[in-house]
């Protein structure tokens, strides 16, 4: 039996539940530090009387840093390793933290903003990528999809924190509200202590020994890691890479495809997003959570419906599938926002409707930006196309968060949401064209090793179907 059929037909085991919970450290980390910002900007301004400008850069710059992180340390993720990388950017985001309760000025907290982004955006497709190559193929989608949920539970925890820092130090919470992450990162390194390197980005780069040793870490208990190993090095895998890391590949067929329907339906998903949150203030206010500090406990309720929205997704990606969950998904998400695009004087029950709606069916998009790019992608550069996508996602985010509010200044609301309902269904449109099917499949026969499956599941549906 070979590596990768080892590892895809394992059973989920206590050390699978320990490495997905160490790896939704990071999305709960990027929620936590992208939120606590917000609640803690007030502050920062009155304290350094910044300027629109500093403003601007302070909030942009872990935006930027990500961007960057995730496009750069991605291809470097997949040269040295995922293990090493795994532990480095933590480090790096923890210190950083840390220092923003120091900072005397605002160029220096954009600086260390911009560090912490640098190692958010460097752990996303670490972290990925690391847990795809580990999970069972039966928990795969499922298991991937649980990183969302970190970053949900990181940004209503944000907010949580962000109230009762305030109602413990007033106007000088946020230095503590800043240099708290580093305390959560702190824990996440504490989750992540004792979790092996990858075994097939091991032996993909012929460190058989090492692999050896981290398949008895994860699977001790159920195989003998050295007869698989040694089957593996005296037959290769059939379709396996030749070199170690070739970046070229991302280049060829079916990869560039791939790569486009993995950034396109990631950004016009999240572009979106930020109009919706438009009507977030109408809603908090028609709850009496609309101002002061009660604003932050009313976005705790709003980041949890998001998170809620979720869940049903989670099951359905291992029952119903990737493709048609993603495209039912989309469709359902532009009826609310048609729906505010024809009305956006709506009364506050439509409004709340239509935002519970979106919400909940954003779910499927929001699990599948982490499953797809991680299972479409071989081990050599899997890390390297999770970066990209990343990247995409963090233009479509700063479009969303720069764009909306020139948008709502000079259309108005109803066109701005009608924008948005354009967006999602062509976001619609590239999921019923692209899409492909992966449900059911082994991790190398989904990026393209189909000599390893059957026939009948060797090829994504949407390949077989010319799409």
């Amino acid at each position: 039996m070979s590596l990768s059929t080892t590892l895809d037909r394992a059973r989920f085991s206590p050390f699978h539940r320990k490495l997905v919970i160490g790896c939704m450290g990071g999305p709960l980390l990027d929620g936590y530090m992208l939120s606590i910002i917000g609640i803690a900007m007030l502050g920062v301004t009155a304290q350094f009387n910044a300027s629109e400008l500093e403003v601007s850069l302070i909030g942009a710059a872990a935006l930027v840093g990500i961007f960057f992180g995730a496009i750069l340390l991605g291809p470097l993720t997949d040269k040295i390793g995922r293990r090493l990388m795994y532990t480095i950017d933590l480090w790096a985001l923890v210190i950083a933290s840390a220092l923003q309760f120091f900072v005397q000025d605002a160029t220096q907290l954009i600086i260390l903003r911009f560090i912490v982004g640098l190692a958010i955006g460097a752990d996303y497709p670490i972290a990925s990528a690391l847990l795809a190559e580990w999970l069972p193929q039966k928990r795969r989608g499922k298991m991937l999809g649980m990183l969302i949920t970190g970053w949900f539970a990181g940004a209503a925890l944000a907010s949580l924190a962000g109230f009762i820092l305030f109602e413990l130090f007033g106007p000088e919470s946020w230095r503590w509200m800043l240099g708290s992450s580093a305390v959560l990162g702190i824990a996440v390194l504490a989750m992540r202590h004792g979790i092996p390197e990858s075994p097939r980005w091991l032996m993909n780069h012929g460190r058989q020994e090492e692999a050896e040793r981290a398949l008895h870490t994860g699977l001790g208990d159920q195989i003998d890691a050295a007869s698989v190993l040694a089957a593996e090095a005296q037959a290769p895998e059939p379709g396996a890479p030749k070199s170690k890391v070739d970046f070229s590949l991302l280049l060829r067929r079916p990869y560039p495809r791939r790569l486009f329907f993995c950034s396109a339906f990631y950004i016009l998903q999240v572009t979106p997003l930020f109009a919706i949150f438009t009507f977030g203030p109408v809603i908090l206010s028609s709850f009496g959570l609309g101002e002061g500090n009660l604003a932050n406990l009313g976005s705790v309720i709003i980041n949890v419906v998001f998170l809620l929205g979720c869940l049903p997704a989670l099951r359905l990606v291992e029952t119903v599938g990737r493709r048609p969950l993603i495209i039912w998904s989309f469709a359902l998400m532009a009826l609310p926002l048609f729906v505010l695009g024809f009305a956006p004087g709506a009364p506050v029950a439509v409004i709340i409707a239509c935002f519970c709606m979106y919400a909940f069916f954003s779910g499927g998009p929001n699990i599948l930006e982490w499953a797809y790019p991680s299972e479409l992608f071989p081990t050599e550069v899997r890390a390297s196309a999770i970066g990209i996508t990343t990247g995409a996602s963090r233009i479509g985010a700063a479009v969303g968060t720069f764009v909306i509010p020139f948008a709502l200044r000079d259309w108005g609301v109803g066109p701005t949401m009608m924008a948005a309902a354009i967006l999602t269904a062509i976001g619609w449109l590239v999921c019923v064209l692209m899409a492909e099917e992966t449900k059911g499949m082994s991790l190398a026969a989904a990026a393209g090793s189909k000599q390893e499956s059957s026939p009948a599941t060797s090829e994504p549906q949407a390949d077989r179907a010319g799409v």
